[in-house]
């Protein structure tokens, strides 16, 4: 894999800002981990930070490059600070930035591919719910999408705050916006959501505190008959949950690109033979 830290101007935001990208390689000399590729643009992974940290943590908390290396996927992981991936109150437009000009830069600065079919989000907490609110408002965007201890009923969370998601959060991002039933309030939205949707994964441990977000979220998509994997079992909100929650997510992700010139290990830790 190639690894970029890649610092950029963001017109949405007025500012510079970065994110962390990871490319598909072709190798097989490297000690220890063979890399693949497509033969085309590869298929894309947004993959999305938590409220306290940045677009490095996935990459410094989890073996997120080696997991991906042999799946020919690349990793665009930006960072959007406490924002809530919200265009803010009282600060800046962080949902323009990721649902709009993101995308875009990436396309101009890498080869990536455009499609649907190989396009995909995921985050944990803060991320989990900008990874469902991302494709639920742009469903025509992705082909799947994973919340791991996401916070997915912020509407709820906004009445009875828990730390570090204190009161200065909420009234900073939404200030005196009412979330609940409105485009920021993922409950709501996959109420009202269509037909053609992303496959949807919800994954959080049972003795998380986001944990009642998460079923709250379930339960109102199983209401409204939306499809969704669920993965609820012990784990709490740390990075040792996620590391091991985030290979199952890729390993559920429905990648339909052949990836030549890596070996591939399953979830489940087993080595394949060689992909032709």
């Amino acid at each position: 894999m190639a690894r970029i830290r890649c610092d950029f101007f963001s017109e949405a935001l007025g500012l510079g800002t970065a994110m962390t990208v990871l490319l598909p390689e072709r190798s097989s000399a490297g000690i220890g981990m063979a890399g693949g590729a497509t033969a085309g643009d590869p298929p894309v992974l947004y993959l999305l930070h938590g409220l306290t940290d940045d677009d490095t943590i996935w990459a410094r908390r989890t073996a997120i490059e080696r997991y991906v290396a042999p799946l020919g996927l690349a990793v665009v992981m930006p960072q959007v600070a406490r924002s809530f991936y919200t265009d803010e109150t009282h600060g800046n437009r962080y949902w323009t930035f990721l649902s709009e000009e993101l995308p875009e830069v990436c396309r101009s600065f890498f080869r990536l591919s455009q499609r649907r079919e190989d396009t995909f989000v995921a985050g944990l907490s803060m991320g989990g719910y900008g990874a469902m609110k991302w494709a639920l408002r742009q469903p025509d965007r992705f082909a799947a999408a994973a919340s791991l201890s996401g916070a997915l009923n912020v509407a709820h969370r906004r009445k009875h705050p828990i730390k570090p998601m204190d009161p200065d959060v909420w009234h900073t991002v939404w200030g005196d916006r009412e979330v609940a039933d409105a485009d920021d309030d993922t409950v709501a939205l996959v109420g009202r959501a269509g037909d053609d949707l992303p496959a949807l994964y919800v994954a959080c441990g049972t003795e998380d505190f986001l944990y009642d977000d998460s079923t709250r979220f379930v339960e109102a998509a199983r209401r409204h008959g939306v499809p969704v994997t669920v993965d609820f079992s012990p784990g709490d909100h740390d990075w040792a949950y996620w590391d091991a929650k985030i290979q199952d997510v890729l390993a559920w992700l429905p990648l339909t690109a052949t990836v030549v010139g890596a070996s591939v290990t399953d979830h489940a830790g087993s080595i394949s033979h060689p992909l032709p």
